[in-house]
């Protein structure tokens, strides 16, 4: 029988829960470091095309639960020493899926048992085993992942009549833990990425976080921000973690404190609202989102009126909505254009959300021309030149890739846009906050994957993501650039330089 799938494990316990039919074969290595040597030298010797780690540990962190899985991203040695296992990412999402919760950092291997005392005073690890970082020689340059399922928690003694309880519940996980990795171990082999061109931060992004760190550099912690700033998790817990507090509307600012306005803009109302509280406000509104903004404004002065192509709830929207609320209808989709009635047909104009998917708004204001043939719109297009940009090279990467990977959180419109305009070129395609959402059942069949990110996520995703995929094997990475962009926008004069 052929191998797929080596698993290192320490104990005969553990060898029955990981053990399985196909391809996967388990070798009991024994408990200790000079064991898990010897083991590393004969993993080193099979012909297996893939190496994996995994057992039970002991929880450090004391949000474990027993039968929480760890999938060691880095593996710590009692001497300082670091192996870095980016594989072990690219099983969170698969087993996720199975129902496990899973914790994903670093994992130390120490020498011997650490009771609860001693674990307590172990920094920047999650949990503990006695094997793990011995073991990671025998993967040589192969594919290597590790996982260990937690069977005591944080505080909790091996003495703990618990711990048959606890026990039990671990080698469940773990035996579904042996599933995940014969799915993980299937995609071993070489592929092809392309990167497409641009991507990631635009220029209103970029000034947007600018402002919020200059800020917080300035004037100190804690600065407000209503709204996510940008929507990407990433950068909202790196801002929080700086200082920035975000919050949903400005009663939960203090008087006088300093708040900015997110880059996707607020209403008239909003500013009134602040300044009436005498806050200390930074607007960090897009530039191209002001644009919109003044449009608004001068198409109602002239007692048009204005239809809004755009999505309900998105702070965009809601912003420019207010400019003009009498004079504004929004529009969601084609099927919303039949249902319109106005007093003036002749006296009609249209805006856009900045962030849409180019195709789809195009046959909308198409059908709304159709049946008002007076209709005006902006004097230049109100979709912006970043999410053009990134929707032409994410179709360019689409026509040649299987499958492509879009960087970018759940909130973020422009993202989403990208799937869809990744989808209509016919290739599989998903939107990931990073590596840890990229299920490996997705790369089934994959021979070219496609990466981009959108205008909101960090070029340091893409990087991660690139990093995982090269964990499954040799990868060919092509950087596919459709246009560079010059773009940059000042800053708002509370915060420019002096």
């Amino acid at each position: 029988m052929n191998e797929s799938l080596l698993i290192l494990t320490a104990l005969r316990i553990e060898e029955l829960a990981l053990r399985r039919p196909g391809g996967t074969r388990v070798l009991r290595t024994g408990m200790g470091p000079d064991r898990a040597r010897i083991a590393a030298a004969r993993a080193l010797a099979s012909s297996a095309p893939a190496i994996a780690v995994a057992g039970l540990c002991a929880g450090v962190d004391p949000a474990l639960r027993a039968g929480d899985v760890v999938c060691a991203t880095e593996l710590v040695d009692e001497n300082g020493g670091r192996t870095a296992v980016p594989g072990s990412s690219l099983l969170v999402a698969a087993l996720r899926r199975r129902g496990l919760r899973v914790h994903v950092g670093p994992l130390l291997s120490a020498r011997r048992i650490l009771g609860p005392a001693e674990r307590r005073d172990l920094l920047g690890v999650l949990a503990v085993d006695m094997e793990s970082a011995w073991l990671a020689a025998g993967a040589g340059d192969r594919p290597f992942a590790v996982a260990r399922v937690v069977a005591d928690a944080a505080g909790r003694r091996l003495t703990d009549p618990r711990m048959a309880i606890a026990g039990a519940r671990a080698l469940r996980s773990l035996h579904t833990v042996g599933e995940a990795l014969a799915e993980w171990s299937e995609l071993a082999g070489p592929r092809t990425v392309l990167l497409a061109g641009p991507r990631s931060f635009c220029a209103g992004v970029e000034r947007a976080i600018d402002i919020v760190e200059l800020a917080l550099r300035q004037r100190g912690a804690p600065i407000y921000v209503r709204k996510q700033i940008v929507h990407n998790e990433h950068v909202v817990a790196d801002l929080e973690a700086r200082g920035a507090v975000f919050v949903e509307e400005l009663d939960e600012v203090p008087e006088g404190a300093t708040v900015v306005f997110s880059a996707h803009g607020v209403s008239p109302a909003v500013r009134n609202d602040a300044m009436t509280r005498g806050l200390d406000v930074i607007d960090a509104t897009c530039p191209l989102v002001g644009k919109v903004h003044a449009e608004a404004r001068r198409f109602a002065a002239d007692g048009k009126t204005i239809f809004l192509v755009g999505h309900a709830g998105h702070e965009e929207v809601e912003g420019t909505q207010g400019e003009a609320p009498e004079t504004i209808t929004l529009i969601e989709s084609i099927r919303d254009v039949a249902t319109l009635e106005v007093a003036d047909p002749a006296n009609v104009a249209y805006l856009t959300q900045t962030t849409l998917a180019i195709d789809e708004t195009g046959e909308i204001v198409d059908a709304i021309r159709a049946r008002f043939p007076a209709l005006r719109g902006p004097a230049s297009d109100d979709i912006c030149y970043a999410t053009s940009n990134r929707q032409h090279a994410v179709k360019a990467i689409a026509r040649e890739a299987e499958v492509v990977i879009v960087a970018g959180s759940q909130t973020s419109s422009n993202s989403k846009r990208l799937v869809e305009a990744a989808e209509r070129e016919g290739a599989r395609a998903y939107l990931v906050d990073d590596e840890t959402d990229l299920d490996v059942a997705w790369l089934r069949g994959a021979a070219t994957i496609g990466i981009t990110a959108g205008a909101s996520a960090p070029e340091w995703v893409v990087d991660r993501l690139v990093t995982a995929l090269g964990s499954l094997g040799p990868l060919a990475v092509e950087e596919r650039t459709q246009t560079t962009e010059a773009v940059r926008f000042r800053l708002p004069r509370e915060v420019a330089a002096t």
